[in-house]
C-alpha cells in the first residue's frame, strides 16, 4: 500500500480497512476516501461530513473516529491533474477498500463515458445496492408512501452498461450488421437496417448468479421475506429471460433449505389444501387452461409437480415452506405498477443493469425523490457508497441542496462496517428534523408551514436533534 495518493499522505492517526478470508476488518480508526463530488457536491460532501462526524462521537464517546481522507474524480481531478479520473485516486480506492462520493460530471466531448461507470468496472463493483423506504413527514405523490420498502439489487457490470456499441455510419458498425446479418440472420425474415446503431447487451451465469446470490444472502440476514427477479426474460428470453432462469437455479441450487419458489409453493398449498390430490390435478391448479394444451406440455408440466414434492414435500411441506423465503419474479413493465399498487408484497428485488435502473428511481420518487435516496456500489472486498442524484451545476456553491442522499448513503456506508449504532442516530435525526418542518427548498415548495433551510443549516439541525 502507498503513503500517498495524487501527491496527500494518508492520515497518520488512522489504519486500512482490510477484508480477509470474505469478511471486512474495520479498526476503530478506519481511513476512508471521500470523493467531494461536482457541483452540488461541494455543498452537501461539506454538510454530510459534519453529520457523520457528530453521530460517529456521540456514538461511541470518541472511541471510534473516521479519519477522512479526499481522492479526487470529475471536475476536481480535470483541474488538478489533467485527467477525470487519476489512477491514484482509483488505487485508494481499491487499497483502503470502502469509500464514499458524491455526484460526478459526465465529461463532455468523449473519453470516459460515465465516471460512476468506470469506478465500478475498475473495481468490479458487481452489486447497486438501492434501499428505498419511506421516512416520516417526507412529503410523497403517493396515498401510502410508508407501505413500500424494498432493497433493490441490480447488477453493475453487465448489460447494455458494458458500453459495447458502434455508432451509426462507421466501418465498424456496418461489419457487424453485415455478419449478422448475412450469417446469423441470413435464413431469417428480420434484418438489422444498414443506418443504425447497433449495441450488445452481455448477460452472464457469473454475473447473474453472484448478485442474485448476493440479495438472498442479505434477504437472510435481514429478516426480509421476498427476493424478487425483475427482467423482461418474454421478449429477451437469452438474456433478461435467462436471468431469471438462472437466479432461480441459485436459489434452488444453493439456498435449498432457505427458499422455496414462487410456483413451488403453489404446488405445496395445493397440497395442503386438498392432500387427496392428483399430480394430475395439482398441475392443472399450476396451469389453468393446461386441458387445452399439447400432451407433451401436459406432461412436463405433470413431471415437474411430481419432482417438486418428491424432492421438498417433506423439508417444505405441511406450511413449513411460508417460513421460508419466497423467490419469485415479475416482469419488468408490471413491476413499476406493483410497486405502486400493492408495495407491501414486496421487500427484495435483483434486477440485471438497466432494469435496476429504472426500478430505483421510481421507487425512490414514491418515498421522496432522488433528493434523499441512498446507493451503494459493492463486490468481493470493495464498496463505494454514493449520491444517487446528478451535479445539478446551477445550484452548487449556493448552500440550498438537500444532502440526504449523501448523508443516507453515510447510513448504509456505517452500517456495512458494523457501526450501526452511529447509523440509527442519523436516520432519527434525518426523520425528526423533515418531522419538525425544517427542511431544503425541495421539500419545502411541498410541506404547508415549513421552514425553508440551506444545505449546512438542515444539516446543523440534524446535529442538534441526535
Amino acid at each position: 500500500m502507498q503513503h500517498t495518493y495524487n501527491g496527500l499522505e494518508l492520515p497518520k492517526n488512522g489504519e486500512p480497512i482490510a477484508y480477509r478470508d470474505g469478511e471486512f476488518a474495520v479498526p476503530d480508526h478506519p481511513i476512508i476516501p471521500y470523493i467531494e463530488g461536482d457541483g452540488i457536491g461541494r455543498d452537501i460532501w461539506k454538510a454530510s461530513q459534519r453529520v457523520f462526524d457528530a453521530a460517529v462521537d456521540k456514538a461511541y464517546g470518541g472511541k471510534r473516529v473516521i479519519r477522512w481522507f479526499e481522492i479526487f474524480a470529475g471536475e476536481k481531478a480535470f483541474l488538478q491533474f489533467n485527467t477525470w479520473l487519476p489512477d491514484e485516486s482509483v488505487a485508494a480506492a481499491r487499497d483502503l477498500r470502502v469509500s464514499i462520493k458524491g455526484p460526478l460530471t459526465t465529461p463532455i466531448g468523449g473519453g470516459i463515458r460515465s465516471l460512476n461507470v468506470a469506478l465500478r468496472q475498475i473495481l468490479d463493483l458487481y452489486a447497486c445496492v438501492r434501499p428505498v423506504k419511506y421516512y416520516q413527514g417526507v412529503p410523497s405523490p403517493v396515498k401510502h408512501p410508508e407501505k413500500l420498502d424494498v432493497v433493490i439489487f441490480r447488477e453493475n457490470t453487465e448489460d447494455v452498461y458494458a458500453g459495447i456499441e458502434f455508432k451509426e455510419g462507421t466501418e465498424d458498425a456496418a461489419r457487424l450488421i453485415s455478419f449478422l446479418n448475412h450469417d446469423l440472420l441470413s435464413k431469417a425474415k428480420k434484418k438489422i437496417r444498414s443506418d443504425s446503431g447497433v449495441g450488445i447487451k452481455p448477460i452472464s451465469i457469473f454475473g447473474t448468479k453472484r448478485l442474485v446470490r448476493y440479495a438472498i444472502r442479505y434477504a437472510l440476514e435481514t429478516g426480509r421475506k421476498t427476493v424478487t427477479l425483475v427482467h423482461k426474460g418474454n421478449i429477451q428470453k437469452f438474456t433478461e429471460g435467462a436471468f431469471r432462469e438462472w437466479g432461480y437455479e441459485v436459489a434452488t441450487q444453493e439456498f435449498r433449505e432457505q427458499t422455496v419458489t414462487e410456483r413451488e409453493s403453489w404446488m405445496l398449498g395445493n397440497v395442503e389444501a386438498n392432500p387427496a390430490l392428483t399430480i394430475e390435478q395439482n398441475a392443472a391448479l399450476v396451469e389453468p387452461g393446461m386441458e387445452l394444451a399439447p400432451q407433451s406440455f401436459r406432461d412436463a408440466v405433470c413431471a415437474e409437480v411430481k419432482a417438486v414434492l418428491d424432492a421438498i414435500g417433506k423439508s417444505h411441506g405441511n406450511g413449513a415452506w411460508k417460513q421460508k423465503i419466497l423467490v419469485n419474479d415479475r416482469i419488468a413493465d408490471s413491476i413499476f405498477q406493483q410497486i405502486i399498487i400493492r408495495p407491501a408484497e414486496y421487500s427484495v428485488l435483483a434486477a440485471p443493469n438497466l432494469n435496476g435502473d429504472y426500478i430505483s428511481d421510481a421507487a425512490a420518487a414514491q418515498v421522496g425523490g432522488l433528493g434523499i435516496a441512498p446507493g451503494a456500489n459493492i463486490g468481493d472486498g470493495y464498496a463505494v457508497f454514493e449520491a444517487t442524484h446528478g451535479t445539478a451545476p446551477k445550484y452548487a456553491d449556493r448552500d440550498v441542496i438537500n444532502p440526504g442522499s449523501v448523508i443516507l448513503s453515510g447510513v448504509m456506508m456505517l452500517e456495512f462496517i458494523g457501526w450501526k449504532e452511529a447509523a440509527r442516530l442519523i436516520e432519527t435525526a434525518l426523520e425528526k428534523t423533515i418531522v419538525q418542518k425544517f427542511v431544503t427548498y425541495d421539500f419545502e415548495r411541498q410541506l404547508s408551514g415549513a421552514t425553508k433551510v440551506g444545505t449546512s443549516e438542515f444539516a446543523t439541525r440534524m446535529i442538534d436533534n441526535m
